[in-house]
């Protein structure tokens, strides 16, 4: 027998039977029974092999992704579940009773790729596919990064090297546009911002987490491969897969058809995925901690009221009275800058408030003093973490590097800013997020920018970063002082 006819007598017998399949619908499958006897050689696995380039010209890349929730089409389960190669649409099973094999018969869909295997197979015949033109398909599905290649991001060479998706438009993986599904901007700026921080970058792009880890957890770590692909077959990614979860795990409180706050979204995230990698209030205890983790001592005394202290005179430490100091780590470090000038004149209203960033940061310098609620404090920032994430209450202009310690030298990596179409600051549901990322590690002519508006990327000069209203900032100390 030819290899055309032995494929055509399952397809007349397949039509014999559909009439009869379509009046029950397909039952939910919560373990791949059909599957595993298929595999094990059942009545419906032909072998792999067996003319396995059958169907496969009718693969469609281009309907392809796989971006959204892995759930099937039908019964919305997520267990077992295969997308069809040649329409894009995801069911449960590959058995005889199942949501894909219903689709194989009804809509001459026979090419389902398995979403969490990767394993290719033909339907209704029920064949494994085992050929080299489908690796992209599986590359695009579930990304794999080598340590070497890992390592090259975060330098300039990879930004030379442009990849290409199938339309030929070119793209430079990590720094492609992240899609507004709704309302989830201002999610979209910090996840750019923290996939771009090479420890915890490296270490999502690297992972193979079992079961143990998080759904939240295994999401934010395949939402790190796919933005960082050099294989992908659109030059953007949707964040739909892991929101959904983000939704879920934080009952509801960050959703993507809402408007929100990235510092809440910020916060929430890094305690959770603390949490969630098995850490503790141990320093080192996860990537989050070892990354992000610095530490603070807080002094206090309580304001006592002088007769003879005049009005302009500010209240200061007594020595002479007790002091209250507590040490405790944090993640993020809240400044709060000067008010604008309250007169400006023809020319200065023109002019973008500033405030350097010394100015800032003088508030953790152990030495300026603030007053709250009848007591007065004093900050130290006593321990410095390798990436500093610094939240701006208000808005200013800051420079591109800061010195913080005496050993210690911090260079800008992520800038998100804030715009209001609606003009001011304090309308949250007529505000865009954008994030200017530094790319590689170059330095002086060769320092390059990407600002980032969900689809929208742009490379912009290095001074035009420091034009915004910026809200949270990502500082990278440089090592070669560090370690000196």
């Amino acid at each position: 027998m030819d290899q055309s006819t032995m494929h055509e007598r399952p397809a007349k017998r397949v039509k014999g039977v559909e009439a009869k399949d379509s009046l029950a619908p397909p039952r939910n499958i919560h373990k791949n029974e059909d599957d595993d006897a298929m595999d094990a050689g059942g009545v419906m696995d032909n072998g792999a092999g067996h003319g396995s380039d059958l169907y496969l010209d009718t693969v469609n890349r281009a309907a392809m992704d796989f971006d959204f929730e892995k759930v099937c089409s039908v019964s919305l389960s997520n267990i077992n579940v295969y997308g069809c190669l040649v329409c894009g649409k995801y069911f449960q099973g590959r058995g005889r009773n199942s949501y894909a094999y219903a689709h194989s018969i009804h809509d001459d869909h026979h090419v389902f790729i398995n979403l969490e295997t990767t394993k290719v197979y033909v339907l209704p015949d029920g064949y494994a596919v085992s050929d080299p033109s489908l690796e992209d398909i599986a590359f695009v599905l579930s990304p794999s990064f080598s340590p070497s290649g890992v390592a090259s991001l975060s330098t300039s060479i990879h930004l030379l090297k442009p990849s290409y998706d199938l339309s030929s438009k070119p793209y430079i993986p990590g720094y492609i546009g992240l899609n507004n599904i709704k309302r989830n901007d201002h999610m979209n700026v910090i996840i750019h911002s923290l996939l771009h921080v090479p420890p915890l970058r490296d270490f999502l792009l690297l992972s193979r987490f079992d079961g143990k880890q998080s759904e939240l957890v295994k999401r934010f770590a395949a939402l790190a491969k796919k933005l960082w692909n050099p294989r992908l077959f659109k030059s953007q990614v949707s964040p739909h897969e892991f929101l959904q979860e983000v939704g879920r795990a934080s009952g509801g409180k960050f959703r993507l058809e809402t408007q929100g706050d990235p510092v809440e979204f910020l916060r929430w995230l890094l305690n959770d995925l603390h949490r969630d990698l098995g850490g503790s209030k141990k320093k080192n205890s996860s990537i989050i901690f070892s990354t992000f983790q610095g530490q603070v001592r807080t002094e206090t005394q309580q304001v006592v009221v002088r007769p003879d202290a005049s009005d302009n005179q500010r209240p200061v430490f007594d020595i002479d009275r007790e002091i209250r100091a507590t040490t405790s780590p944090f993640l993020f470090l809240a400044v709060d800058l000067p008010p604008p000038p309250l007169f400006q004149d023809a020319v200065e209203k023109n002019i973008i408030p500033q405030a350097g960033i010394h100015a800032v940061l003088a508030k953790y310098d152990g030495v300026n003093t603030q007053e709250s609620r009848g007591q007065l404090r004093r900050f130290n920032c006593q321990q410095l973490p390798p990436y500093l994430i610094i939240h701006y209450k208000r808005f200013t202009k800051t420079t591109s590097s800061a010195d913080q310690h005496p050993l210690s030298v911090y260079d800008l990596i992520a800038n998100v800013i804030h715009e209001s179409v609606a003009g001011t600051t304090r309308d949250k549901e007529n505000t865009v997020w954008k994030v200017q990322l530094r790319a590689g590690n170059g330095t002086g002519e060769n320092e390059k920018w990407f600002q980032i508006q969900d689809l929208i990327v742009e490379e912009i000069r290095k001074e035009m970063v420091f034009l915004g209203e910026t809200v949270i900032q990502i500082w990278e100390r440089r090592k070669y002082i560090m370690d000196s």
